[in-house]
């Protein structure tokens, strides 16, 4: 029986934030399907430069390469086995191979899902140190701006409550920010508890969430977002299937090493040191989607009859729906209902009634394993031909190839 596959891990595991535990998971799940022994180390570089001459202690490794940890990239090098980065932060991220989340796509996924609720007026709320942090509010912002909207952007920094004087500070020029905002507005916020904040914040003041102040967090930290009241819709990223990605590239990585130590055997040429990737393979997975909760679950329009549309089409978009049945339902003309929809929405009824029905099948694609001939019908297709049509036009993808995307794969291909 060949010797199982040592892999260091060093993943800030300690801190248990979801982002940090669920990659772990993610990994470990391929790691039990390859019988790897996994060994979490936040000191892997240290424990590679004393391992015993000729005795690697792992094959492989898997970090949240901060600055904390640079000495890694060497030391994983001089052994001679690769280093697949999680942290999209990494000061080596050039150098290295990674799998990272798709954080403009985050950001485009909060606008998107708020722009669909008819709001018009935008913030964002952010630190902006950080290139992944910078990527979601440019995202958000861009589709804002497309949809011919403007975003007022708040930039806090990380530290901002670590000190009362900070905290009170900054607090000040939160709620500055928000004397500014036209209301109903739609917020997107870096993080879930920001989005507390938000929320919070516009209680204080006597708004409402969602009807004055819809909010989008990220990261989905059920703990936060499902205790909170209202409870807070967040983006999903997924980060199991980093974790599950990242270990499939390190397996690639090790075999390509295994075959050059092989070869330099034979050879009894070359150096044992890894050389540095230039082009290092860096993979980026898109989110899975907003899990709508309470903060969102609404539809802002001044006009009664489109808000009473969208709800008839939220309520009926799996049954073979119609804009003349949507005008009858209302009591008014085909060509009213169009006029509205189009003054209010910049969208028509049948547009309006596509995206709601490709909304339901992105949800049942994500969070469960029906068919998709099933999701098909129970989000309104008429067949898997038309669903396939709409994502193609929409997405640029299939229906399946959109699940595949978004969910670790049960089986190895």
């Amino acid at each position: 029986m060949p010797t199982p596959r040592r892999i260091g891990l060093s993943l800030d595991y300690h801190r248990l934030y979801k982002h940090h535990s669920e990659v772990y998971a993610g990994i470990q799940r391929y790691a039990n399907e390859r019988d790897w022994l996994t060994v979490v180390d936040d000191w892997v570089g240290e424990t590679l430069a004393t391992s015993p001459r000729g005795r690697r202690a792992y094959d492989g490794a898997i970090a949240r390469v901060d600055a904390g940890q640079l000495a890694m990239v060497d030391a994983t090098a001089a052994a001679g086995i690769p280093l697949v980065n999680v942290l999209a932060a990494s000061p080596a991220r050039d150098r290295l191979p990674a799998v990272f989340p798709d954080y403009e796509q985050a950001g485009r996924l909060r606008a998107e899902h708020l722009l669909s609720r008819g709001l018009r007026h935008f913030a964002f709320l952010s630190t902006m140190d950080q290139a992944a942090y910078q990527s979601q509010a440019s995202g958000f912002m861009a589709t804002v701006a497309a949809a011919g909207s403007t975003v007022s952007l708040l930039d806090l920094s990380a530290t901002w409550d670590d000190t009362l004087p900070h905290y009170r500070q900054n607090m000040a020029r939160f709620q500055k920010w928000m004397d500014g905002w036209e209301l109903p507005i739609g917020v997107g916020a870096i993080n879930d508890n920001f989005a507390r904040n938000v929320a919070q914040l516009a209680h204080e003041r006597g708004w409402r969430t969602p009807e004055d102040v819809a909010i989008v967090g990220g990261l989905n930290e059920e703990k936060i977002c499902e205790t909170a009241r209202p409870t807070l819709s967040s983006v999903e990223f997924g980060f199991e299937r980093i974790g599950y990605e990242a270990a499939r590239l390190l397996e690639t990585l090790m075999d390509e090493a295994d075959a050059a130590r092989a070869r330099r055997k034979k050879s009894l040429l070359g150096r044992k040191s890894l050389s540095p990737l230039a082009d290092p393979i860096q993979i980026t997975l898109p989110p899975i989607g907003v899990v709508v909760r309470e903060s969102t679950d609404f539809f802002a329009a001044n006009d009664d009859i489109v808000a009473k549309a969208h709800a008839f089409i939220a309520a009926q978009c799996h049954t073979r729906l119609e804009v003349n049945e949507v005008a009858a339902k209302l009591c008014v003309s085909p060509r009213t209902l169009q006029n509205r929809f189009t003054e209010v929405l910049r969208r028509t009824v049948g547009e309006e009634i596509r995206r709601v029905r490709l909304e339901k099948a992105k949800r049942e694609l994500t969070s469960s394993d029906r068919s998709v001939h099933e999701i098909a019908i129970r989000a309104g297709f008429s067949c898997n031909t038309r669903m396939t049509e709409a994502f193609k036009r929409e997405m640029g993808v299939t229906p399946r190839q959109y699940r595949k995307q978004r969910k670790i794969q049960r089986s190895m291909e």
